[in-house]
């Protein structure tokens, strides 16, 4: 018989006692409020996109370079050192410090007097958001139980077409009545403040007291085996261990591949292509991310919780069926020939694109004992960005480029819709895969320790 529905169940014989209620849903709610801005400062820089490259006159492969490789290599590689510090340390101080880095250096990108000072203010905004979602990933996982977790991080995942609506329709507006710099500087300064109220009110729950008396042992084990350097690779060894995570790491990455690509231009190809200017636009696509984006990233949560309880399969699946069904509406988006009903037919595909967040997160925390949780969501997160963010609005830079001399203005369309159907299809592969080995996957971190 299955658990009550409740956010909330009683904690392991021997643990120490969760969270009140109450204290558990505030800092649910603070840390969505983080990843709004954390997505805010990381998404602007889309509906800006044509403005700066007029300002400095680069191409489109300049342009997915500063959407992608900018901010992705580095935003990866310090996960992993950040995280595991935050399996071991205060994860709450490391998310205040992180949001007071990404916002000046969001403020500070409205500053820069050339391509390259944009660039390095980027790899900044990077460095900063390296430290939110491990370790906030790591502290809903011990906020909630593992019945509730995939719903609880897609509550948290709402940040990300919150953010992003935030972004588009601020930016958008601000750039409309200003100019690209002031933008930047409004939309980061606010996050300095958020960075106290975080350090001062946004509760550190103990380890581990959701976890099962065997995953305890497993995790006191392995703690006192692998204390150093070390902790990482013991990790990064597991992970590899098992062939649901590869697969569905893979099918992340490949997902975020087109996610990303397509965001970072999305803008510029409803400029370019349509003529819709950028307050309207950032309207249009805010909308679209406060009803789609959000209803879709909250139901892939809810659902995985709900029907994994049938099959714990199912985690894998929803990403898969959403992921299908979508591919039809990449063909209406992006060779509708006008540009408002195109924006329209675009809510099936903000509907179902973010439902694989829930899922995917959770079942990486599911995956692990919890003293591994911090670094299992870096390492999935360094899969996912290098892959995703950083190469995704390169190649479709590239791509744009490339095609330019053929179809000339409409080069991006093109460019889009190539990838967004490619590496779809891609994704659904990977994980149909993953949903094969999840079940014995799931019962090898029992194991971990013997």
């Amino acid at each position: 018989m299955s658990e009550p529905q409740t956010l909330e169940s009683a904690p392991h014989a021997g643990h120490a006692a969760p969270l009140s209620a109450g204290a558990s849903r505030y800092a649910l709610g603070l840390l969505v409020v983080v990843y709004i801005f954390n997505f805010i400062d990381r998404s602007i820089l889309s509906i800006l996109l044509e403005d700066i490259k007029q300002a400095f006159d680069v191409s489109d492969t300049y342009l997915g370079f500063l959407s992608g490789i900018a901010f992705a290599l580095f935003y990866t590689l310090m996960g992993l050192p950040i995280a595991r510090w935050a399996d071991r340390g205060s994860r709450t101080t490391i998310i205040a410090l992180a949001i007071f880095v990404w916002s000046a250096m969001t403020a500070a990108t409205g500053l820069a007097r050339s391509f390259a000072h944009l660039a390095i203010a980027r790899v900044g905004v990077g460095i900063g958001e390296a430290g939110c979602s491990p370790p906030a990933h790591s502290l809903i996982s011990d906020y909630f139980p593992p019945e509730r977790r995939a719903t609880a991080l897609a509550i948290y995942s709402l940040g990300i077409p919150i953010g992003g609506a935030v972004g588009f329709w601020a930016g958008g507006w601000l750039n409309e009545f200003f100019d690209w710099r002031v933008a930047f500087m409004v939309v980061g300064l606010p996050g300095c403040l958020l960075a106290v109220v975080v350090k001062l009110t946004l509760p550190e729950p103990p380890r581990g007291a959701y976890d099962s008396s065997t995953e305890s042992a497993v995790t006191k084990s392995a703690g006192a085996q692998s204390p150093g350097r070390d902790g990482m690779w013991v990790v990064l060894h597991f992970l590899r261990s098992l062939p649901s995570f590869r697969h569905m790491a893979f099918g992340a990455s490949l997902h975020a591949f087109y996610g990303y690509g397509a965001s970072a231009f999305i803008a510029a190809f409803f400029m370019r292509s349509h003529g819709i200017p950028s307050g309207e636009l950032g309207t249009w696509l805010a909308v679209l991310g406060f009803t789609g984006g959000v209803a879709g990233t909250y139901l892939g949560g809810y659902l995985s919780d709900r029907l994994s309880v049938r099959d714990p399969r199912w985690p894998m699946w929803v990403p898969a069926v959403a992921t299908t069904l979508y591919i039809p509406f990449a063909f209406l988006l992006y060779l509708w020939p006008d540009g408002r009903t195109a924006l329209i037919l675009s809510f099936p595909g903000s509907f179902l694109g973010g439902m694989y967040l829930g899922p995917t997160f959770a079942m990486t925390q599911s995956l692990v004992p919890s003293h591994m949780r911090a670094t299992a969501s870096a390492i999935l997160l360094l899969v996912i960005n290098l892959i995703g963010l950083g190469l995704g609005p390169q190649v479709v830079g590239i791509l744009s480029d490339l095609l330019h001399g053929e179809f000339g203005v409409e080069s991006l369309r093109y460019a889009m819709l190539s990838v967004v159907v490619v590496f779809a299809s891609w994704s659904i592969v990977h994980y149909t895969l993953a949903a094969r080995t999840l079940t014995e996957d799931l019962e090898a971190k029992n194991h971990l320790g013997e």
